[in-house]
């Protein structure tokens, strides 16, 4: 539980970080946040050293760095609607398959930044859609 509430603290100073600093109104800042969340999980395989690990790891990075990618360019809420996905992916991890590299507490830290960013983003997305119709 401790670490979904640090991720969740995390979410809160990536969120203020935004917008302190007008990055939030970037269209790459949202897009390769989703980029670094997603390639974590590679790193951890690298460490586990398993090849099937790191294939099965780089296919679910390149899912979401796909979107990232797309949301980017095409509609900005598929950012921030990956980001909360990545965060269910997080809480569902080990019925997937196993990384021995991922330390215990890592799926429910990353959870707790992505769910509540994911829904920021998903959020400003909208606000600002709106205010442009």
């Amino acid at each position: 539980m401790i670490a979904f509430i640090t991720g969740a603290g995390l979410a809160l100073v990536l969120a203020i970080f935004g917008k302190l600093t007008g990055y939030e109104k970037d269209r790459s800042f949202f897009p390769t946040l989703l980029i670094v969340i997603a390639s974590y999980y590679m790193l951890f395989a690298i460490l586990d050293g398993s090849v099937s690990t790191i294939l099965i790891e780089l296919a679910v990075a390149a899912f979401f760095i796909v979107l990232a990618i797309w949301g980017s360019y095409q509609f900005p809420l598929i950012v921030g609607a990956a980001i909360a996905l990545h965060g269910i992916f997080d809480f569902m991890y080990g019925y997937f398959y196993l990384n021995n590299g991922v330390p215990v507490w890592w799926p429910a830290f990353c959870a707790g930044i992505d769910i509540p960013f994911g829904l920021w983003v998903m959020y400003l997305s909208y606000k600002t859609r709106s205010a442009n119709d």
